[in-house]
């Protein structure tokens, strides 16, 4: 089990503000996790690529390809306060 030190430092880490009650558990738990990354290290992955996915992903997208825009005039007429040839948008902290 990881010690209460340990746990309030990666609870801060995460920005975390834990009870009692969480620290201990939480202790318990992230020595578990642990405990399965020694044992993974354990692996030969020699010649086994490193992989983002464990299935392969395919892009559901369309293809990323210019086309025309509309004209600005055409756009503006949609926006509610236009202000010299764009889009008007209130000041930070505006009501």
């Amino acid at each position: 089990m990881l010690d209460r030190a340990a746990v309030l430092h990666v609870a801060s880490l995460a920005r975390l503000q834990l009870t009692d009650e969480e620290v201990e558990r939480m202790g318990s738990e992230l020595a578990k996790v642990l405990d399965y990354v020694d044992k993974l290290r354990e692996l030969d992955l020699d010649g086994v690529p490193p992989t983002s996915h464990v299935v392969e992903v395919t892009d559901a997208l369309r293809a990323d390809e210019p086309r025309p825009c509309l004209p600005v005039d055409v756009v503006l007429a949609a926006a509610p306060d236009p202000v010299a040839g764009g889009f008007g948008v209130p000041s930070p902290g505006a009501a």
